[in-house]
C-alpha cells in the first residue's frame, strides 16, 4: 500500500479507496471480553455527559484463524487519556482494531491524570469488549520540571507520561508500543510489535537527514560541555509519538532519571523549545533501533505555531500522525479541513459527525 504526496495527480477519493481497500477483513460479531481496570474504582455504564462527545459503539472485532494463544501472544499498546483528546483516542483505538489480524490479542494501557468517570464510561460504552487497564499518572512528579514551550498544549503534564510509562504498567509487561492520540494505524499493529529491538531500549522511525541543530537553542550548542552528550553517537531525530519500548531495559537503565536530569537543566538554562521530546533526544538520539518510516507519517498537523496544511511524504504508509498544532477533528468540525484530514475521518466515532468529502 503506497500513498504519495498530495501534490501528485492521484485524487483524494483514490487515496481513500486505497486506504479502505487494504483494511484487514474481519468478522464482526458480539463477544464477551473482560474489561480490566487497575487501581481505579469501577463506574456505572451510561452515556457521557453534555460536556463530552458521544460516540457510536464499535463492532467487536474477532481474531483470525492464524492467531495464537490469547493468554500468551499479547500486544501491549499504551496511550494517554483525557477529555480534550478523547475523540482522537477513540479513532486511534478503532483504527488499530480494524486493521489487526488478532484484535482480541491487543491490550490497551491508558494513562490519565485523574479519575474521570465520563471519559472512562465513553471508552467502555464505545468498546464494550475491549481489554484495557487505566493508570493514574501523578502529575506532581513532573509538574515542577516542566518549562514553558512554544505551544501551551505541549506543556501539559500528561505529555510527559511516556517518560514514566515503565514505572506505571505492570512488571510482567516486558514490551509496549506507545502511541500518541492524534494518529490512526492503517496496517496490522502486530508488524510494529514484532520489530527487532536488538540491544536497544527503543525502536522508532529515525530521520538522520533532518537538521538536528534546530531542536536545541544556541545556548545549548555554545556550551562547552552539553553538546558532548552526543559524543560516540550520530544524533538523529525521532518522533516520540510512536515508540516501541523494551520496558525492562528502560527500568534497569534508569532512563527516567536521565530524562528528568535534562529537564532540570532546561529549567536553569533554556536549551530547547519543544516540550517533552528534546530530553528524549538528548538521552537516546543516535542510540535507538531505527524502523521503517512507514510507521510514523508524522507532521500532518502542520507546524507547532500555525498548524498549516501539509501533504503526505512519498512512500508507503502504515501509520498517519497529526503531530503539530492542527488536529483533524477540529479542522473537520470547522469545515476548513486539510486534504489529509479526510484520511482520519473514516475512523471518527463521534456520534454526530457528518464529514463531507466535498469540504
Amino acid at each position: 500500500m503506497a500513498f504519495w504526496s498530495l501534490s501528485s495527480s492521484l485524487p483524494l477519493l483514490g487515496l481513500l479507496s486505497l486506504l479502505l481497500f487494504h483494511q484487514t477483513s474481519l468478522t464482526t460479531t458480539t463477544t464477551d471480553v473482560h474489561v480490566h481496570l487497575n487501581i481505579l474504582p469501577d463506574v456505572p455504564d451510561g452515556r457521557v455527559g453534555s460536556n463530552y462527545s458521544v460516540f457510536r459503539e464499535a463492532h467487536a472485532f474477532r481474531n483470525g484463524e492464524t492467531c495464537g494463544n490469547l493468554d500468551v501472544d499479547r500486544i501491549h499498546v499504551a496511550m494517554t487519556l483525557d477529555a480534550n483528546y478523547l475523540r482522537g483516542t477513540m479513532a486511534a483505538v478503532f483504527s488499530i482494531l480494524q486493521h489487526s489480524t488478532c484484535p482480541e490479542n491487543v491490550v490497551f494501557h491508558f494513562l490519565w491524570v485523574r479519575h474521570e468517570p465520563e471519559v472512562y464510561s465513553s471508552i467502555k460504552s464505545t468498546f464494550p469488549y475491549l481489554d484495557f487497564k487505566v493508570y493514574q499518572f501523578d502529575v506532581h512528579r513532573v509538574r515542577g520540571l516542566i518549562s514553558k514551550s512554544i505551544r501551551q498544549a505541549l506543556d501539559q503534564p500528561l505529555n510527559y507520561a511516556r517518560t514514566y510509562l515503565a514505572n506505571l504498567i505492570p512488571n510482567e509487561v516486558k514490551r509496549v508500543i506507545y502511541l500518541d492520540s492524534d494518529l490512526v494505524v492503517v496496517d496490522d499493529i502486530a508488524k510494529l510489535w514484532k520489530v527487532d529491538l536488538g540491544d536497544k531500549v527503543l525502536a522508532a522511525p529515525e530521520y538522520c537527514q533532518a537538521n538536528f541543530t534546530v531542536y536545541f537553542t544556541e545556548e545549548f550548542w555554545s556550551d562547552p560541555y552539553m553538546p558532548r552528550t552526543f559524543e560516540g553517537r550520530k544524533p538523529c531525530y525521532f518522533n516520540t509519538g510512536v515508540l516501541v519500548m523494551d520496558v525492562d531495559k528502560w527500568r534497569h537503565g534508569n532512563y527516567t532519571k536521565e530524562v528528568e536530569d535534562w529537564m532540570v537543566v532546561q529549567k536553569q538554562k533554556k536549551i530547547y523549545q519543544l516540550g517533552s521530546m528534546p530530553p528524549f533526544l538528548l538521552v537516546l538520539a543516535g542510540n535507538i533501533m531505527p524502523i521503517d518510516h512507514r510507521w510514523n507519517q508524522h507532521g500532518l498537523g502542520g507546524d507547532n505555531v500555525e498548524g498549516k496544511c501539509r501533504g503526505l511524504h512519498p512512500g508507503p504508509v502504515s501509520l498517519l500522525h497529526w503531530s503539530g498544532k492542527g488536529k483533524p477533528w477540529l479542522r473537520l468540525d470547522s469545515r476548513k479541513p486539510c486534504t489529509v484530514d479526510h484520511l482520519w475521518a473514516p475512523y471518527d466515532l463521534y456520534y454526530t459527525s457528518r464529514h463531507s468529502f466535498e469540504d
